[in-house]
């Protein structure tokens, strides 16, 4: 299934939305969002780093941890009235000028 990114901020929105807590407060976001980038991390460490599971954790697909990150990273940007498309475009136009010459190019053929 694919979505747009204006779709997954709608979702965001109507599951938000549902409750009087609401979105949290920025700072609260950015706490949230470091967490869930550390489980990504620590699971990308059991999968190709050095730091085999303990026996007692269980199994987390990265999927799942990159989506939670982007969960929270979408509410992050509703909550603070941003277009996730928008803030994507802004970031790619820098990247592509600022890096354009950064990095070896491959080989045409």
């Amino acid at each position: 299934m694919s979505i747009s990114t204006e779709e997954m901020q709608e979702r965001v929105d109507r599951y938000i939305s549902q409750y009087k807590e609401g979105y949290f407060p920025p700072l609260s976001m950015l706490a949230r969002l470091s967490e869930e980038v550390g489980e990504l991390a620590r699971e990308i460490n059991h999968v190709y780093g050095e730091k085999p599971k303990k026996d007692s954790e269980a199994e987390k697909a990265l999927e799942e941890e990159l989506g939670d990150v982007m969960f929270v990273l979408t509410s992050f940007a509703n909550s603070l009235g941003i277009d996730i498309s928008e803030a994507f475009d802004m970031s790619m136009s820098k990247i592509e000028t600022r890096d354009k010459d950064r990095w070896t190019k491959k080989e045409e053929d």
